[in-house]
């Protein structure tokens, strides 16, 4: 086995700097969000907003678009 010696470099810790509040109105999931505790909130109260569909109509959706996809695979 050779006795290799490698070359070990120190790494300097990452600093967050505050987000302005333009950066943080547009939410992009390749980067770190950092917020209060109200911008979290205000998230999720965004999220909400959105259109819900219940878990059966999602269920229902799925199991058409299933038949419809096996049925094209037999063509």
């Amino acid at each position: 086995m050779s006795k290799k010696q490698y070359q070990i470099t120190e790494i300097e810790p990452m600093s967050v700097e505050p987000q302005s509040a333009a950066s943080s109105d547009r939410w992009n999931p390749n980067e770190a969000f950092h917020g209060t505790q109200e911008e979290w909130w205000d998230h999720f109260h965004k999220i909400e907003k959105g259109n819900f569909h219940s878990l059966e109509e999602h269920e229902r959706d799925f199991e058409a678009w299933e038949k419809e996809y096996l049925a094209s695979r037999l063509k």
